[in-house]
């Protein structure tokens, strides 16, 4: 076939190399990593977990950048563009950058199938390194242990919240699933751990590695105030920090992993507190408890499990009461569909339900009959498309009425993209 020429021609490429969308394992990645020689020599902080991820990366993001380091951030997945994905200096990359990066990437695997996150990650290290960052963030895909992002080690790991999400692939527990997320820490290499009650699988590899484990709450932690918080740490405290602008009642223990992480790393990395302040307050994280402006309010959030669903309803909860809520409600049909719904339902009066497209998609009939199996059963009603029930929540939302459409990427990638070219 011919060599791909565009960024987009080049995604369609990487979509086919691979027979499966997700297929676990370090071997392939391992080895066309090393046939490119990607050894990155910049410092290296490598973010994995459930929930808060994308948040974490934001703020460090942020935080570093308002440092004055050149910063290459990799997220995962995208919304709109898959450049949101591959950041340097806080800006996209271009598409020529990564076209580039891919076709280096598909120069040096040679006959070895790669994933389209494996493509892309690799992709993004190999920019990350041409362009000489100063520091990287990775934000950990699926797992751990097995992800892309592990074939690179870490100079400081961030564990954030452990909850059951993937389970077809993790494991059905807390206790499996903290297994493969431990799955970054190296030995003798500082790690964050943010989850208030971390499995014993986290602290028993921690201890086996002997990895510098710093725990919320014995080694960090924070204590909010009504218009800002202190935060405590290895290298003392900081006092008088404004709320991040990243909404939701988690996300103060999200800032504090990152302070810890950041004075793991402060003999290499420093930063002073005029950076800590202005990287808090203009961290940006779309689709996380994002508050469109305008009436009625519009919440978008992609929590798709239920522990992030349930700081969804925590945070909906904390905002003034609407006249009505309505859920405009998408999700893949391999999650927990009931239990994501019933920790929201308190705070829903009626609920627009819309089909997900792809073959992990769950119809409208689907989500109907788990929110039923919720107890969710008054005030529903089946959408052909999210944009759809989208549409539809509009027509009958007044001004004081707010719309949270959430259950997926895929669900607030559709009203993201509705409302852009509306």
């Amino acid at each position: 076939m011919p060599t791909p020429a565009s960024l987009a021609q080049w995604l369609a490429h990487i979509e086919r190399v691979h027979p499966r969308t997700i297929a676990m394992g370090l071997e392939r990645v391992a080895a066309v990593r090393d046939r490119l020689a990607l050894a990155p020599g910049f410092p290296l902080f490598t973010v994995g977990g459930t929930n808060g991820k994308g948040s974490a990366c934001a703020m460090l993001e942020a935080i570093l950048h308002e440092a004055g380091y050149r910063v290459g951030c990799y997220t995962s997945p995208h919304l709109m563009r898959y450049n949101e994905r591959v950041r340097i200096g806080r800006a996209e990359a271009a598409d020529d950058d990564l076209a580039r990066a891919l076709a280096a990437v598909e120069s040096a695997r040679g006959q070895i199938e790669l994933t389209y996150f494996e493509f892309s990650t690799l992709a993004a290290v190999w920019l990350f390194v041409e362009r000489r960052v100063d520091v990287a963030i990775l934000e950990v895909g699926l797992g751990g242990r097995l992800d892309a992002v592990n074939a690179f080690d870490p100079d400081c790991a961030l564990l954030m919240s452990i909850a059951l999400d993937h389970m077809d692939y993790l494991g059905p527990t807390r206790e499996d699933i903290g297994c493969e997320k431990a799955g970054i820490l190296r030995a003798g290499t500082p790690a964050v751990c943010a989850d208030p009650d971390p499995p014993d699988a986290v602290l028993d590899a921690a201890a086996r590695l002997h990895a510098r484990l710093l725990l919320i709450g014995r080694d960090f932690g924070y204590e909010a105030q009504a218009r800002q918080w202190r935060y405590w740490g290895p290298s003392g405290e900081r006092h008088g920090l404004p709320h991040p602008a990243l909404r939701g009642d988690y996300q103060l223990a999200n800032a504090a992993a990152c302070l810890a992480a950041l004075d793991s790393l402060r003999e290499r990395l420093p930063v002073s507190a005029a950076h800590v302040r202005t990287g808090l307050l203009t961290a940006d994280n779309p689709g996380r408890f994002q508050v469109l402006p305008g009436r009625p309010t519009v919440i978008l959030d992609v929590a798709h499990n239920p522990a992030a669903a349930a700081a969804l309803a925590r945070s909906l909860a904390r905002m003034p009461r609407a006249e009505r809520s309505y859920a405009v409600f998408g999700i893949l049909r391999d999650k927990d569909i009931a239990q994501v719904a019933a920790s929201v339902a308190p705070q829903i009066d009626e609920w627009l339900v819309g089909a997900t497209a792809g073959e992990r998609g769950a119809s409208a009939d689907l989500v109907r009959a788990e929110l039923a199996r919720a107890g969710v059963v008054d005030c529903v009603s089946a959408h052909a498309s999210v944009l759809d029930a989208y549409t539809q929540a509009c027509d009958k939302a007044g001004q004081n009425d707010r719309i949270v459409v959430f259950g997926s990427f895929h669900t607030v990638a559709a009203v993201m993209a509705a409302r852009k070219s509306s």
